[in-house]
């Protein structure tokens, strides 16, 4: 079987590293899925979850809270701004930063206020929508 190999790496150091069948990525203009010998790219991520197939078939999920992406024929590699594992996700702490998020959006903001609540809004909502698709794979 084909496979390609996975990094994904962030400021606080290597999250995941090994083979892979496919992997599925939130690329800034939409979802992708990148198989081996994929055409070379370069893409901007947004906050989301990055899915990798195992060659044995399992998925494992990650979080990653926007960064970048570069696909070769025989490697990926995902360079996030922040990323975890699903598993690690804290569910108290994501509802917290959206709840903070949706104050800060409901007063009068400035536009670079403004623009930080939409992104702190996005990456909980992601992380959220991680920890959901996790209980059902468990359930």
């Amino acid at each position: 079987m084909n496979t390609i190999h996975v990094d994904i790496v962030s400021a606080e150091g290597e999250i995941f590293s090994g083979p892979a069948s496919m992997v599925f990525l939130p690329a800034s203009e939409g979802d992708i899925g990148v198989a081996p010998r994929h055409a070379p790219l370069l893409s901007l991520l947004k906050a989301g979850e990055v899915r990798v197939r195992t060659p044995e078939g399992e998925e494992q999920l990650f979080f990653v809270g926007g960064g970048a992406l570069e696909v070769q024929p025989h490697k990926v590699t995902v360079l996030a701004d922040t990323a975890a594992r699903a598993r690690d996700l804290d569910e108290a702490a994501a509802v917290a930063a959206r709840q903070r998020a949706e104050e800060v959006l409901s007063g009068q903001i400035d536009k670079i206020t403004q623009a930080e609540a939409l992104a702190e809004l996005a990456r909980a909502a992601a992380q959220l929508k991680i920890i959901q698709r996790l209980r059902k794979l468990k359930g």
